[in-house]
This record gives C-alpha cells, structure tokens and sequence, in this order.
C-alpha cells in the first residue's frame, strides 16, 4: 500500500499556484453572489406583487405581466449565479427588463392607480440598478481572467 502521508512542504506541490488562484477568485466572489441573490429576491417578489398590492383582480393584464417578468427575473438571478462566465452578457438584459417595469402600469394597463405605480417603478429601478451591478461586476471578472 502506497504512503499517503504528508511529506514536505506545501510549496513544493505542483498545483500550488493554481490553487492559490481558486481561493483568490472565491474571495474576490462575494459581491456577485450577493447581488444575485438580490436580483432572484426582486424577481420572486415581481411575481407574487400582484397579491401583496391586491391588484390582481382588478388588472389581470398587469397581473400577467408581473408574473412572467418576475419568474424571468429570478430565473436570470439563478442562471447569472450559476454560470457566471457564460451569463455576464444576460444581466444588461435585467436593466432593460427594469426600465419596461416602470412603464408597464402605463403601457399594459389603461388607468393605473397609485399602487400598481409604485410597486412596478420600484421593483423597475431596483432591478435596473442590480442588473448594472451585475453587469459590471461580470465584465471586471472577465478582465481579470
């Protein structure tokens, strides 16, 4: 049987830089995850908004529109989590998402009231401001690789 114990100094392995990259990348990716986090909470709560502003019944249409978008917008949080490198491109798509979600109460509905207003402008500007983020942050991470 082979002698598997340690023998040495670390320093001498051959992947010790390789590994030493790994862990400077996992701590330089905090902020991403927590912005991403973010973006699929924004996305949950698009789509149960509907509900919680009790517009539901009252304007179907938006009602649709906040379910889709939301679920596609905690989709895209997922998706940007789970493969950042390949999904960086996808998060400017979020700040044009953000900007329809502000006018959407306008553009889908005919006499929006107070409420509808104010809950897609701010879920509108928190997911245009968190898809910049994001955006931003993957095109520093793909500088740095």
């Amino acid at each position: 049987m082979a002698d598997l114990s340690h023998r040495g100094d670390i320093s001498e392995h051959p992947d010790v830089s390789e590994m030493r990259a790994r862990y400077a990348r996992t701590l330089r990716g905090g902020m991403p995850m927590v912005v991403d986090g973010l973006v699929l909470l924004v996305g949950l709560y698009c789509a149960i908004s509907p509900w919680t502003v009790h517009f539901s019944t009252a304007r179907p249409e938006l009602l649709i529109n906040n379910l889709v978008l939301g679920l596609a917008i905690a989709l895209m949080g997922i998706a940007i989590t789970a493969a950042p490198a390949r999904m960086g491109g996808l998060s400017w798509t979020l700040g044009a998402i953000g900007v329809w979600m502000i006018i959407s109460p306008w553009v889908v509905t005919r006499a929006p009231d107070a409420g509808m207003i104010w809950n897609n402008v701010v879920i509108g500007a928190v997911t245009f401001l968190l898809g910049c983020v994001a955006a931003f942050a993957s095109m520093r991470a793909n500088k740095e690789t």
